[in-house]
């Protein structure tokens, strides 16, 4: 059984549809990387995926359970984390503030000693604001706070898009040891070629459909998938 299942999603804002039905498999502990040009819908299907798209048809489900009309809080306490691309942690807050704030955490102080072990330049500098660090660090807390729930899906949306190019390599290694871990990944990417050379499987989106899927080797060598949609941030 698949760990997240979205079967015909539709929605949109408005009356305007975004997504015009796509379906999608993500299987326990591997990388999905949904990829596409500008406006394919791909931050609105992570959207719709943890709850913040106001409107939505067709079904989400985790691990066989519709968590469709859920909250965006409660499929995370089911085991959804998200790490949008911009606001992903609060700047006025210090490192462990943010990772105490977290809702449904069951003894959060021990979670967050199993975070920082994963993230020891954290622990270093618990007590800093999050306002005050690198990009890289910024990253690394929004991934932490995104795993004190022990998710069963992570929803990466355009993690390395801030990022300077000498953060982009290290970015996508952590993301591979996420998933090494055993946690799954939805990620949504526009370098669509580092990001698959990371991933199992692959699936490119235009129109707010999924146009072509499969093993993400076979998408990095398809002729029509680099014409179309994989020559951006191809190095």
């Amino acid at each position: 059984m698949s760990v997240l299942s979205i079967e015909g999603l539709k929605g949109g804002y408005g009356e305007v549809d975004i997504l015009n039905g796509v379906d999608l498999e993500l299987e326990a502990g591997e990388i999905l990387t949904v990829a596409g040009t500008n406006g394919a819908g791909k931050s609105t299907l992570a959207k719709a995926v943890v709850g913040l798209l106001p409107r939505v048809e067709g079904n989400v489900r985790l691990g066989g359970r519709d968590v469709t009309r859920l909250a965006t809080e409660k499929r995370a306490q089911n085991g959804i984390g998200y790490v949008p691309q911009v606001a992903n942690v609060f700047p006025s807050l210090t490192i462990v503030e943010n990772l105490e704030v977290v809702q449904g955490v069951r003894d959060a102080k021990a979670r967050i000693a199993e975070v920082f072990s994963l993230f020891p330049a954290l622990a270093e500098r618990k007590r800093a604001r999050a306002g005050r660090l690198s990009g890289g660090e910024r990253q690394q807390l929004a991934y932490a706070r995104a795993l004190m729930t022990r998710p069963r899906v992570v929803v990466l949306d355009e993690p390395t898009a801030a990022l300077s190019p000498a953060l982009v390599a290290d970015s996508f290694s952590r993301i591979a040891s996420l998933a090494a871990d055993g946690t799954s990944i939805l990620l949504i990417e526009q370098r669509a070629r580092q990001a698959l050379a990371i991933s199992n499987r692959g699936a490119i989106m235009d129109g707010g459909r999924v146009e072509m899927a499969g093993p993400a080797n076979e998408l990095l060598n398809d002729e029509k998938a680099a014409a179309l949609y994989l020559g951006r941030y191809s190095t």
